[in-house]
């Protein structure tokens, strides 16, 4: 695109304000979530010393060997268990905020998010079908992001045969596929109650881990995702005005919402392969950030990937605390929250979006 039509597209939405990411709330941001990762790490049933975990983490930087770590007990419930866990929350907390917002750009709509358009539904039956035929822990994040692919691939077909490329067929195929898809789910869970248990626990989300094998799996999709919806922040401010005002801009905004939506289901179907089906993220995570730092998708997404991934931290971390030893799925603490904050958001969204 041309600096001409850059300068024109610039000028062309001057309601969207901040358009740079100020400082405050870069270092802000930061700021709580260098905060919540501490928290994650230390907090727990096995509690680590802060210095320790501090001291262990500097270490790892090349030449640096200071002393006052760990035990190897303590290090091994670091390295082992707290660390890929958190790391895990982090990716998809930020992926899930990074989709809810990605999604909200190109429909226009304050309510959609990540699961808005089957992939959950078709994650959920491919995790299901995994589960209930014995597969073991690497089979059962692959069927789920393949049914999630699925379950977005059937949409969109269903989507364009009936409304070419309206954004409201498409919206109404998704709520369709995914109602078809869950009562195959359902069918095929009842059918099986042996694994129900196993079933359920997987729906209501969860951030268990056996290492880093998860994070590995998942980290390279989640990566290309986050890349490519930052790299069209730009592009979601221009679409904010409308696809018609958008295209008399020069923007294709047909391409950018098919490569935005793309983007987000990829990452989304890549993080519910390995957390389960953790609901509200993708809502609550952005609106905060517009209430607090204004609508520029040049501020909404960096934030929200920030904020998104604090909050999942933070819920898994309430979670595994709050009925310790037991453990609650982190599905419902992002369900308790995010609940009354979406009746919120349907209340207020004709006034306000």
């Amino acid at each position: 695109m041309s600096s001409a039509a850059g300068t024109e597209l610039d000028t062309a939405t001057p309601s969207l304000r901040p358009v740079r990411l100020p400082r405050r709330w870069l270092f802000g941001g930061l700021a709580v979530l260098l905060a919540a990762v501490l928290l994650g790490l230390t907090v727990g049933p096995a509690g680590l010393p802060l210095r320790g975990v501090v001291t262990e983490i500097v270490n790892l930087l090349p030449g640096v060997d200071l002393a006052g770590g760990l035990d190897d007990r303590e290090a091994a419930v670091l390295w082992q268990l707290r660390a890929p866990r958190v790391v895990l929350g982090l990716m998809v907390g930020a992926m899930l905020a990074l989709a809810g917002a990605g999604y909200q750009g190109v429909f226009r709509n304050p309510l959609a998010d990540p699961y808005l358009l089957g992939v959950a539904a078709g994650a959920g039956l491919g995790a299901t079908f995994a589960i209930v035929s014995g597969g073991n822990r690497l089979l059962v994040p692959l069927a789920a992001f393949t049914g999630g692919l699925a379950g977005v691939a059937a949409t969109y077909a269903l989507g364009r045969s009936v409304g070419g490329r309206s954004t409201t067929s498409l919206i109404l195929a998704g709520v369709a596929v995914a109602a078809f898809l869950t009562s195959v789910q359902t069918y095929v869970s009842q059918r099986n109650s042996e694994t129900l248990r196993e079933v359920y626990g997987w729906i209501l989300g969860r951030l268990l881990t056996a290492g880093w094998d998860e994070v590995l799996a998942v980290l390279p999709y989640i990566a290309v995702s986050a890349v490519v919806l930052l790299a069209h922040r730009r592009l979601l401010d221009v679409l904010s005005v409308g696809p018609d005002e958008a295209g008399t801009l020069g923007v294709p905004a047909g391409r950018v919402r098919l490569v935005v939506v793309l983007a987000a289901t990829l990452g989304t179907a890549a993080a519910v392969s390995v957390s389960g089906l953790i609901g509200f993220v993708g809502i609550v995570v952005p609106h905060i950030v517009r209430m607090l730092a204004g609508s520029s998708y040049r501020v909404v997404l960096p934030l929200a990937a920030a904020l998104g991934a604090t909050f999942l931290v933070v819920a898994d971390l309430v979670a595994r605390t709050v009925v310790s030893p037991g453990e609650l799925p982190v599905g419902v603490v992002t369900a308790f929250v995010g609940a009354p904050f979406f009746t919120l958001v349907l209340r207020s969204s004709r006034r306000s979006w």
